[in-house]
């Protein structure tokens, strides 16, 4: 959200907080922001390896099951940051998802969900070709590296604001920061 303020015969846009004071003491309150905290750096790391054994895999061909299996866990924690988000979110904005704050995080959120959730269907009903699979992984990859990026300068702004406020800042400024 923006806003425009006057200034001097001019207007300026500026952004709106991201955090009320009552939202900002929500969340520091509410044991998800830990559970975020904690979760994003984790997804980042099974992500890291994941996509390594992925390009291996297409690159020689060899390692498919271990990719496979890498996948799968990077979907699993994929849908255990994103439930948990969806908790932190209802907890310091009254809403599971698409509160203003983090529309668009949640937006593209969606989509890295239903990448994945392909690569799960692809390879369930086997309809497609191992290396397609991979493809598809990498894609789903591809959007949640977006969606981190997203959640990484959510957080930036977060920690921005509550230094400007002087207020503390906790490790999921940025809700689920890796989503």
């Amino acid at each position: 959200m923006v806003r425009l303020t006057p200034v001097f015969n001019e207007f300026r846009v500026t952004a709106m907080p991201l955090y009320t004071h009552e939202e900002r003491l929500r969340r520091d309150a509410s044991p998800w922001t830990l559970v975020q905290g904690v979760l994003a750096p984790i997804q980042f790391l099974v992500f890291v390896v994941s996509a390594v054994l992925v390009i291996r895999f297409l690159i020689t061909g060899e390692g498919f099951g271990v990719a496979t299996a890498s996948v799968l866990i990077k979907t699993l924690v994929l849908y255990t940051i994103m439930v948990t988000g969806c908790i932190w979110e209802h907890d310091v904005f009254g809403r599971y998802l698409f509160a203003p704050a983090f529309f668009w995080e949640d937006f593209v959120s969606m989509f890295v969900l239903a990448l994945h959730t392909a690569y799960v269907g692809a390879l369930a009903f086997g309809s497609l070709h191992a290396r397609y699979q991979m493809y598809v992984a990498l894609l789903a990859y591809s959007a949640y590296l977006l969606n981190a990026t997203q959640f990484l300068v959510k957080l930036r702004r977060a920690r921005l604001e509550g230094d400007a406020a002087g207020t503390q800042n906790t490790a999921a400024d940025g809700e689920a920061l890796f989503i």
